[in-house]
């Protein structure tokens, strides 16, 4: 099995058109067409993880955080990230990075997140806009069905929890075939009259091309006419953070002292006890200040992330209880959920999630 085996597995679930415009997720170095020997696990690349992936015999190391996030003009090792680079091409190691396209994902390490607090009614609380593309095209009567059941086996149709989602119109088409074609309808030369309908479907616009490839071959025309709009319409199931609620409410206090000890941080920053009870949670892994006028929007009692700075915490302004858990702790569950998900699919590579503690952060 090949290292692309691997990554185009990993891009089919969670393509890397999620990632934000800043990140620089994807294979980052090694070569695709490298045998895969084993798989390491891991939130950040150290010399230390790189270290352990060559004593384990591993030559493909998956991380969230990238690598390499800043151009390098040079390799020299006077850098940290530097020195990583090149022990890695001296043994032989693929490092590849799957970081806020993963945190996008409805799959993924909010998700996760959520799953290890127990919420219910799970939804993402940013979804992401620009992801969705119209196809539109025209369709002899009697082919609609096959043509359409050939975009939804290619992921076309699916609007939230619905899937075969279309919209159809019966018309008129007309045409007149050319003298070098070969025309399912009609005859060269003769103008044709034909009842089509126009079918809408909307698809993610990483499936472009899978769906047009079904389109061509399922659809009976030798000219298929068909246009892409793309849309603003967000996509629910992709975006930053998610928000749901505790089966049972919880006294605020008990709730962060329970949030602790779930999330297995040995701190918690968070802002005044504005209210009683905890019922609805929003959160966000790494650093998710950004979400925090969504959080009050949407009626949070709590926002549970990292990384908020000092004049951040004012911002709740009593609206809603900011817990900051840091960053490395609200995202230490991601190796895990990376093995699940390569788990199920290879069952004959062999992965390790790594034992090297990465958190830079030290607490006295």
């Amino acid at each position: 099995m090949q290292i692309k085996d691997i990554t185009n597995y990993l891009e089919g679930l969670v393509p890397l058109e999620y990632q934000e415009s800043y990140d620089n997720c994807g294979l980052l170095v090694g070569n695709p067409n490298s045998e895969v020997k084993g798989i390491s696990l891991t939130l950040d690349v150290t010399e230390e993880v790189i270290a352990e992936a060559i004593q384990n015999g591993d030559n493909l190391i998956i991380a969230h955080h990238p690598l390499i996030f800043k151009g390098l003009k040079s390799l020299t090792g006077n850098h940290w990230v530097e020195r990583c680079i090149i022990k890695a091409i001296q043994n032989g190691i693929a490092i590849y990075a799957i970081h806020t396209n993963l945190d996008n994902y409805h799959l993924g390490v909010n998700r996760r997140i959520a799953e290890r607090l127990g919420l219910k009614q799970v939804r993402t609380l940013s979804p992401k806009s620009g992801l969705l593309t119209k196809l539109t095209t025209f369709v002899p009567k009697d082919n609609t069905q096959e043509v359409l059941d050939a975009l939804y086996a290619a992921g076309a149709g699916s609007i939230g929890d619905y899937d075969h989602c279309s919209f159809r119109v019966a018309g008129t088409g007309t045409f007149r075939p050319g003298a070098h074609t070969n025309p399912h309808i009609g005859a060269q030369h003769v103008d044709e009259t034909v009842t089509e309908d126009r079918v809408e479907v909307i698809f993610p616009n990483h499936l472009s091309g899978k769906i047009l490839a079904s389109l061509r071959q399922a659809h009976p025309y030798e000219e298929v006419a068909y246009y892409l709009t793309s849309l603003s319409n967000k996509h629910q199931d992709v975006g930053s953070g998610m928000i749901g609620v505790l089966e049972n409410p919880m006294d605020t206090a008990a709730f962060l002292a329970w949030l602790k000890e779930k999330m297995q941080t040995k701190c918690i920053r968070h802002t005044a006890i504005t209210r009683n009870k905890v019922s609805k949670v929003a959160l966000c892994g790494g650093a998710g200040s950004f979400l925090l006028s969504s959080a009050i929007r949407q009626g949070a009692d709590v926002f549970i992330t990292g990384d908020f700075k000092y004049h951040e915490f004012f911002e709740a302004d009593g609206q809603t209880i900011i817990a900051d858990i840091g960053h490395y702790e609200s995202e230490q569950f991601t190796k895990d959920l990376l093995y699940d998900i390569l788990s199920e699919k290879f069952t004959n590579i062999a992965l390790r999630l790594s034992d090297v503690q990465t958190n830079p952060i030290n607490y006295l």
